[in-house]
């Protein structure tokens, strides 16, 4: 008999033996049926929000396609004693959904600036470049002078609204920086990244655009490095070369970065005991960079010296939402894809679930009515989730189904990455081995030293003023568009004229708080109505 027909009758072996767990709930029709009956009358209850968005929250995993939502919810359950299957994360309820094209002008599968300059800047551009359009050439200084773009970000703060960013990456990476520079580099994070040529001809780093293109209320994430003079030690690993101030010019960008903010209650931090102790009331201005480079992985943080992307979102958005005009807040789960691309499923995943916590917070500090929320991605990656594995089985686990060479294999993939692994045309064998880890790195198809990302289109979920508007298949550079129209900032103004503005009567405290996850399959069947309760 041949090999895989031999998985297959060990599979029906399985079944038959009642090794799947039983759910007497869903054999029961009524289940599915009463289900989908609540399911569909919250969508016919369902009312469209077409208020004015005083608040704006882009909530952006950075590399989360729509098979890492998938995994990333069913480890979510799992985290939390459940199968992980019917689990809801806070981004599943979102009540509007739409696909996004990721590709780039010059690129089929794009990176993270090219994306970033579509949804934040509403014009597609050219791979590794920031905040230009696609006259702009990737490292060619001289086009770059007439070409620049602004982000809704500059829009906001232009109507009158505060800003801020948040990401787990260092600050001047690609999604933060759409929102402020314009570069045909994205790796100039420093001057010292930058060729004499460039800087010659007038292009300036990333890090000095931070300060000097918006007045941006809120900065937090890492990037001290580039922020200081070469050879500054840095307070948390002074005996560490590689963390040391990059800077060539001799700026101190932290110390003019204080200086232009006289007469303002500014902070600078860079730890957890100085973040605690920020009074959000009191504070107009908060940079908080608690890494030299990115900040470490979710599962490798240390609590004591930084807080979580759930925290930090907490954070900004209580100083943002003191401004009675509202806010325009982009929260990025960056190291989602720096997860993908080292081939740790584990780590980009548990980035994930961060990500979907810090959409919690989010959603309890503000008020429906009043906030447009989003939750999207940049691109995915060639990231796979295949081989029949049992109902419950842990999301990092194998497949029961072995290959025709007769070994394991996971049932995370990747298409190409370090994780190529074959060694005289056969697999390793992995039967004994903890895939679970958060250091495993998974199989993949072809050998390269850091995995690719993937080309399909990625999800955008919306709630909140006009959240209606993202639907169906649109270009990534219709979101930058569709959130200004929502909130009356930019070009288009029609959505406001002649209407009131929403003001602040409870600061933002009467808050529209999604569900949490549902806690077995009973729960999930409800979560329909509670979508429509919410309403």
């Amino acid at each position: 008999m041949e090999t895989d027909q031999l998985s297959v009758v060990a599979l029906c072996l399985l079944l038959v033996s009642g090794s799947t767990p039983a759910y007497v709930e869903e054999e029961n029709p009524e289940f599915w049926r009463t289900q989908g009956a609540k399911a569909l009358q919250a969508a016919l209850d369902r009312k469209f929000n077409t208020n004015v968005a005083k608040n704006i929250m882009l909530f952006l995993g950075d590399g989360m396609g729509i098979t890492t939502i998938t995994a990333a919810r069913i480890l979510k359950g799992q985290m939390n004693n459940q199968s992980g299957e019917e689990t809801v994360m806070i981004m599943d309820t979102f009540p509007h959904a739409g696909l996004v094209k990721t590709y780039s002008v010059d690129f089929q599968i794009p990176d993270s600036s090219s994306t970033a300059t579509a949804y934040l800047c509403g014009v597609k551009t050219n791979l590794n470049t920031v905040g230009v359009n696609a006259a702009s050439r990737n490292g060619v200084c001289k086009t770059q002078k007439g070409n620049e773009v602004t982000s809704i970000l500059k829009w906001a703060k232009d109507s009158g609204k505060s800003v801020g960013i948040v990401t787990t990456t260092r600050v001047q990476h690609a999604t933060p920086a759409a929102t402020y520079a314009h570069t045909v580099s994205r790796k100039w994070y420093s001057d010292a990244d930058m060729p004499a040529s460039a800087k010659k001809e007038g292009c300036t780093d990333i890090a000095s655009q931070l300060l000097n293109n918006t007045d941006i209320d809120v900065i937090i994430g890492g990037g001290r490095k580039y922020m200081t003079p070469k050879g500054t030690r840095d307070p948390e690993y002074p005996r560490d070369l590689a963390s040391r101030g990059k800077r060539g010019d001799g700026r101190d960008l932290i110390s003019d970065w204080r200086k232009m903010k006289v007469g303002k209650v500014a902070r600078y931090v860079w730890n957890r005991t100085d973040f605690d102790s920020v009074d959000p009331d009191t504070t107009d201005y908060l940079m908080a960079l608690f890494e030299p480079g990115d900040m470490r992985f979710e599962v490798e943080r240390d609590p004591i010296m930084d807080p979580s992307i759930a925290e930090t979102t907490e954070k900004a958005i209580r100083i943002l939402r003191k401004n009675p005009k509202g806010f325009f807040l982009l929260v990025e789960g960056g190291r989602i894809d720096q997860g993908h691309h080292a081939s740790r499923a584990s780590m980009a995943l548990h980035e994930t679930v961060a990500l979907d916590n810090a959409v919690a917070k989010g959603l309890e500090l503000t008020n429906e009515e009043e906030t447009l929320t989003l939750v999207t991605a940049d691109h995915s990656h060639s990231f796979s989730f295949n081989g029949y594995p049992f109902r419950g089985q842990s999301i990092l686990g194998k497949s029961p189904l072995y290959g025709k060479d007769m070994l394991p294999y996971t049932t995370l993939m990747y298409g190409n990455g370090p994780g190529y692994k074959v060694v005289n045309n056969k697999r390793p064998d992995i039967r004994n081995v903890d895939t679970t880890s958060k250091d495993y790195v998974q199989l993949s198809a072809v050998p390269l030293d850091s995995e690719t990302h993937g080309g399909e289109d990625v999800v955008v979920l919306a709630r909140g003023p006009m959240a209606h508007l993202f639907h169906g298949v649109q270009e990534q550079s219709y979101l930058a568009h569709a959130m200004a129209y929502a909130a009356c900032v930019g070009r288009d103004l029609r959505h406001c004229e002649g209407r009131p503005q929403p003001t602040n009567t409870d600061g933002g405290r009467n808050a529209a708080v999604s569900p949490v996850s549902s806690i077995s399959l009973v729960t999930a069947a409800l979560t329909g109505l509670l979508a429509a309760l919410l309403h």
